[in-house]
Parts: structure tokens; C-alpha cells; sequence
């Protein structure tokens, strides 16, 4: 075998690897989606069947595999298991693999892991939010502790400064306080602004505008969707910021550059240099 060739193998093996084992973090989600909202502790108690609160097996709990073999029916009293934990489970794998691969994760080892710990999170966020409109405070300050730890072990990856971080922060969190309170509560949930004060410092200000601009539009189209399926207008505004923000963490400076540039504000706002900086972004895409 060429050298070449034993390399391929090599990182096809590390991103198998990573597969697996972002499926077993993802079991670990659904019990975090389950039970942070009952707050009940979420190493203490085994995981049990719904219906008939049976334990479950061992050979049970194997990511995505067991939910097969079991043809998603529990072993002791056959009650339907939901598919959604190992729906979770493939979209923790798959997504650990994408954002590795995205990120190169054979130069940028930590800088991968901080993004699938954030991506992570943000599948707990969707979720949960979802099932009860509440989002984990817990979950929010992991968010937060992961953007300390960009600040002061990986600002060379993010080109993030500390202000870049602290008005990343307050450029979300301020706007969607003041709708928080305006509506009381109504509008926009504390929740909400919780989740995207700790993305802004993770993000930092031009992408977490990006990724506030992208979780509204989306949000506001799926609310009307889903009040015309339904016919009410109350519904969950976090799984449409999750879905900004991570869309922001990967593509969030081009958005804002090719936005800046095809909208002339760059130049208008950075001046000339914005302009020659823009013909080299161009010409990247083709």
C-alpha cells in the first residue's frame, strides 16, 4: 500500500471512530432532553422503559443499533419506542462528523471538539425546547464555560478578542431582552436570551447577528406553518436559534461578507479596503 493510501485509511478510521462515539454522546442527550426539565439527575437512576418502568439491558442501550434490533419495541412488555433517541443519536454522530470534516479535524483537533461540544448542546437546546418551551439553564452556561475556554485556549482558531466576545453577547442577548420585556414574555422567552447571550460569546458579533437574523426568519416562517396546522400562535423560538446559530458557526462570516458585499454596506461602512477584500472572496467561490 502507498503511503497515501495509509493515511486515507487512517482518517477514515479516526472519522469512524468519532461516529461512534458521538452516537453513545448522543444517548446521553436524549437522557439530558428527558430529564433536565423534571430536573431529576441525570447519572443516578438508570434508564427504564416508559410504559412498564422496567430497567433496561445492557445490550440494550447499544446507540442507534438496539432501537433496530428491537424493532423499536421494548424487550419487556413491547411498547413502541419512540424513534426520536436514535434520530438524536444519528444527528450527534452525523454532525460530529460533518463539522470534524468541515473544520479539518486532523490540524484542529480542539478547535473540532469545541464545535461538536456546541453542536451538542445545541441538539439538547432543540429539543427540549421543543417538547416544553423551556430551555436548561445548565445547558446554556455549558455554552458559556465552552466560550471561556475559545477565549483563552483557542482565540487563535475563532480570531475572536474579548470584545469581540462581550459585544458579541450583548448585540444578541440586548435586542432580545428588550422584546422579552416589552412582551412580557410573550414574544420571546428568557430562555431565549439566555441561549443567545452564551452563543454571542462563543460567536462573537457579526456571526451571531448572522445567526439571529437566520433563527427569526426561520422561526417566523415555521410559526406560521405551524399555526396554520394547529391554529395557535404560541410556539418554541429555540430550535430555530439553534438552528442559526449553527448554521452560523460554520458559514456565519461568509453569510455576513457576501451580504456586506452584494448589499454595498461593506464597502460603505469599511471603505475601500471591504471593496478589495470582496473581489478575493468572489473569486474564492469560483
Amino acid at each position: 500500500m502507498s503511503e497515501e493510501l495509509h493515511y486515507n485509511l487512517f482518517v477514515a478510521f479516526i472519522y469512524f471512530m468519532l461516529f461512534l462515539f458521538g452516537a453513545a454522546v448522543g444517548s446521553f442527550l436524549n437522557v439530558c432532553i428527558y430529564r433536565l426539565p423534571k430536573e431529576e439527575s441525570l447519572i443516578k437512576s438508570n434508564s427504564h422503559c416508559m410504559t412498564c418502568n422496567t430497567p433496561i439491558l445492557k445490550r440494550d442501550l447499544i446507540p442507534i443499533v438496539s432501537w433496530c434490533i428491537l424493532k423499536g419495541k421494548c424487550r419487556a412488555c413491547g411498547a413502541p419506542i419512540s424513534p426520536r433517541y436514535t434520530v438524536v443519536e444519528a444527528m450527534n454522530a452525523v454532525g460530529w462528523v460533518l463539522i470534524s470534516m468541515h473544520f479539518d479535524l486532523m490540524i484542529n483537533i480542539p478547535w473540532c471538539v469545541l464545535n461538536c461540544l456546541v453542536y451538542s448542546a445545541l441538539l439538547v437546546v432543540f429539543f427540549m425546547d421543543w417538547d416544553t418551551q423551556l430551555i436548561s439553564t445548565y445547558v446554556v452556561c455549558f455554552i458559556g464555560l465552552l466560550a471561556v475556554i475559545e477565549y483563552f485556549f483557542l482565540s487563535d482558531q475563532s480570531g475572536l478578542t474579548l470584545s469581540d466576545q462581550l459585544i458579541g453577547a450583548a448585540a444578541a442577548g440586548v435586542p432580545l431582552l428588550i422584546i422579552c420585556l416589552v412582551s412580557k414574555g410573550r414574544a420571546m422567552g428568557l430562555g431565549d436570551v439566555y441561549l443567545m447571550i452564551a452563543a454571542g460569546a462563543f460567536l462573537g458579533h457579526i456571526k451571531v447577528i448572522t445567526a439571529l437574523f437566520i433563527g427569526i426568519v426561520i422561526g417566523a416562517i415555521a410559526g406560521l406553518i405551524l399555526k396554520k396546522i394547529n391554529g395557535e400562535s404560541k410556539f418554541a423560538f429555540g430550535p430555530w436559534l439553534s438552528i442559526g446559530i449553527l448554521i452560523s458557526m460554520l458559514w456565519g462570516n461568509d453569510i455576513a461578507h457576501a451580504y456586506l458585499t452584494f448589499t454595498g454596506l461593506g464597502e460603505i461602512i469599511y471603505g475601500e479596503e471591504f471593496l478589495r477584500s470582496s473581489f478575493h472572496f468572489i473569486g474564492t467561490l469560483f
